[in-house]
């Protein structure tokens, strides 16, 4: 590569790691198990991956808490009941460990994950199956298949470069019928990985292929612990908590205990911060500049607010030169005694790794992540400056969309960036040693947020977050009062009871943004942590503590079908009973660890009848405006009592323009093979039967001749959205739809496919 010359792309990547503080610090306990399991993968493989890249400079922020706890896990001293669960000979399983398997080890991505393992996959659609039964599904699983869930649910979390090593290899081979012996395989493998993850970004660290930073020690959001009021100045009009909570002493011992744990683990102090969940303020900027931090970063939207200016992309995709020259710059915040570099993410381009390519082949999508980063700097070269491109996001929660922990995108995406020579990656201190002290930006001011829509409205200003607010209140108040009367472990562990309750993922999780299956865990977890504050200084906890603070209600996602459906392909809502007894999936906007994506779809319904496929999409808001592309994935096996039998897929592609519909094109999806097809244009009439309608939602039926389908058959669809090429949105978001073709009097008893009789 040459940066002479010629102005460069500065491209700072920095990924983000951060789990909860899942550690009971009374009891010792792990309440989840996902610092373990992303360490097999993600933090692990994220920076073992530029090994093969010497030229590709990047930088990962690792949280202390996060840190914490991989160390005890490294060190052996953690106390999992997830880990002693997998450990244990499935013969000897209790009935409440049977219970306790059956909730959690299924708890990942079902395509990425699950579906890459086909035994895994068949006890997933069976205990899919009965969940709901009032029976319970423990009845229908027997010893043999929590032995093989014990240790396909642990594989699935391998990074790739340990699925290739011959004890995992073998275990993968063998698929199924896991021994005790297998099982102890793999938990030895997972000692040995977890111990190999922190020494790894140390080594990277130490050769300079990586800039490591810190976040607050537990991850608070900085300006709202400084001052809950923040959040009103962020949002005008906010509801605020009944307690105010000013604590910016609290945010400067989290910095610091930060710094210092940092020091001591990699042998130098970070020179950068990125505040948790890109969260500033000018209050926290002083903080941090006190504590000697160089730099900090956020998101576009905080910059626009700041500097009165929307971050507007006229094509949908790139902004303008007077957007691009604001974004891709460096800042340098001024103020009384105040200095800081500050950085500001590219929000577009981040969120579509986290969200889009994911759902586009490997090459395919870094080839347009790179073009995408180049056209969108150009405005910014063209007059004759460097460009500082900075894509921020989280480093581990991504890669359970992707195949393969998505080291195939990744891979493909840093051999490009390698070899192009006008594409330079930087860490950032590196960036702002090279940037040019004429072209950085000023400030001397900053609009307080988030990365989250330039405000802090996640974690203040729903009913369940003030209550969450003001219980920590007053727990930080009586420690106030009583700390003084107890000896000095006990009012540590208070003490450390309290930084833990102010991190920011308990309110991630309550209001009305995020859900998901673990509600009810870090629910219990966070009034746990508050209790234990009490506790430690011999007091009682108030009886608040033993009322979950969230409330909030789940919509149904997955509805199987009951009945035939023979709706009328109108593209119009024609009434209630039209779509009665379909399956139907809905769309639950909360149900991701991380924010971002975008929802277009709101719903979708399927359901056969004696000789076809009907399937309903309803968008969400309403239908997008501009050209689009909806695509139908449609599987089909025609033996579904024969397991082992293929599937054959198919495709149903519909152009469309806003209501317009342009055309659509039923095709054989390995072959390509156009089956039925319909143009405006071309007035092609070449249906064989297929009815699509599109005017308020989209709707459509297809013959089972055209698909091969007869009684007996397996049917999945899986709806998605594309624009510009790119996957914008999909229902369901992981899986398929199942449908059976069975006579209407057995879809109700057959849901899923799964019946009792069927285990061996």
């Amino acid at each position: 590569m040459s940066y002479h010359g010629s102005p460069m792309i500065r491209l700072v990547l920095l990924w983000h790691m951060h789990q909860p503080f899942y550690k009971d610090m009374v009891t010792g306990e792990y309440r989840l198990p996902w610092v373990r399991l992303h360490a097999l993968k993600d933090y692990f493989g994220m920076v073992k991956l530029l090994d093969e890249f010497p030229d590709v400079r990047q930088n990962f922020n690792l949280v202390p808490s996060l840190v914490n706890q991989i160390q005890d896990y490294a060190s052996g001293q953690a106390h999992d009941p997830f880990l002693n669960l997998v450990a244990k000979p499935a013969a000897e399983l209790s009935t409440a460990d049977k219970k306790f398997a059956l909730r959690y080890l299924f708890q990942a991505n079902p395509v990425n994950m699950i579906g890459r393992y086909p035994r895994y996959r068949e006890l997933w659609e069976r205990y899919r199956a009965t969940c709901e039964r009032p029976e319970g599904p423990e009845s229908y699983f027997v010893t043999r298949d929590y032995a093989d869930l014990q240790v396909l649910s642990q594989l699935a979390w391998f990074d790739e470069y340990f699925l290739a090593e011959s004890d995992v290899a073998a275990l993968v081979q063998k698929g199924e019928d896991f021994s005790p012996e297998d099982q102890q395989v793999v938990i030895a493998k997972e000692r040995e990985i977890l111990s190999k993850v922190l020494p790894a970004y140390a080594a990277a660290a130490q050769r300079g292929s990586v800039e490591l930073s810190a976040t607050p020690y537990y991850h608070p959001i900085l300006p709202l612990l400084c001052d809950t009021n923040a959040g009103a100045q962020s949002t005008p009009g906010l509801s605020l908590p009944t307690r105010h909570f000013q604590r910016p002493e609290d945010a400067s011992l989290q910095i610091r205990m930060a710094l210092d744990s940092h020091a001591a683990l990699f042998g130098m102090r970070p020179q950068g911060l990125w505040p948790s969940e890109g969260s500033v303020s000018e209050e926290t900027l002083k903080l941090a500049s006190r504590e000697g931090i160089q730099w900090m970063a956020t998101d576009e939207g905080v910059l626009g607010r700041t500097l009165d200016f929307h971050f507007t992309r006229h094509d949908g995709s790139r902004l303008g030169g007077d957007g691009a020259e604001r974004l891709y710059n460096i800042y340098r915040y001024e103020k009384g005694e105040t200095r800081m570099h500050l950085l500001f993410r590219d929000h577009r381009i981040s969120d579509q790794i986290g969200f889009v390519y994911s759902g586009m082949p490997a090459q395919e999508a870094a080839n347009h992540l790179v073009q995408n980063i180049k056209d969108s700097a150009q405005p910014v070269l063209q007059q004759g400056k460097d460009a500082v491109v900075s894509i921020i996001l989280d480093g581990e929660n991504a890669w359970e969309y992707h195949p393969q922990s998505g080291r195939e995108f990744l891979r493909r995406f840093y051999e490009a960036v390698q070899r192009d020579e006008q594409i330079e990656p930087v860490t950032v201190s590196e960036a702002i040693a090279r940037h040019k002290e004429n072209d950085l930006g000023r400030l001397n001011r900053l609009v307080p947020g988030s990365w989250i829509n330039a405000n802090f409205n996640v974690w203040i200003g729903a009913p369940e977050d003030n209550h969450s607010w003001d219980l920590l209140a007053d727990a930080r108040d009586y420690y106030d009062r009583h700390s003084d009367r107890v000896s000095a472990e006990q009012r540590k562990l208070a003490w450390e009871e309290l930084l833990i309750a102010e991190g920011s993922d308990w309110n991630w999780w309550y209001g009305p943004e995020h859900h998901s299956a673990n509600d009810r865990d870090f629910d219990e977890l966070y009034r746990k942590h508050l209790s234990n504050v009490y506790h430690a200084l011999e007091g009682i906890p108030p009886e608040e503590l033993n009322t979950p603070i969230m409330s909030g209600v789940v919509r149904p996602s997955y509805i199987p079908q009951t009945a035939y459906v023979r709706a009328r392909v109108d593209g119009v809502v024609s009434g209630y009973f039209e779509w009665m007894g379909a399956a139907s999936y809905t769309s639950d906007q909360r149900t991701s660890a991380m924010h971002g994506k975008q929802f277009l779809l709101d719903a979708v319904y399927a359901g056969l009848d004696v000789d076809s496929v009907s399937g309903r999409l309803d968008f969400h808001d309403a239908i997008p405006e501009g050209a689009y592309r909806l695509v139908v994935n449609i599987e089909v096996r025609r033996e579904e009592w024969n397991r082992k039998a293929p599937m054959q897929s198919y495709r149903l592609t519909v152009d469309a323009q806003g209501r317009r519909l342009q055309k659509w094109v039923l095709s054989n999806g390995e072959e390509r093979r156009k089956l039925a097809s319909f143009s405006v244009e071309n007035g092609d009439v070449d249906r064989h039967g297929v009815e699509v309608a599109l005017d308020q939602i989209f709707e459509f039926r297809i013959p089972f001749d055209l698909i091969g389908a007869h009684e007996g058959t397996r049917i999945r669809l899986r709806f998605a959205i594309w624009r510009e090429h790119l996957p914008l949105d999909s229902l369901p978001l992981e899986g398929w739809i199942d449908l059976f073709a069975l006579p209407e009097a057995e879809l109700e008893s057959h849901q899923y496919g799964f019946s009792p009789n069927s285990i061996q």
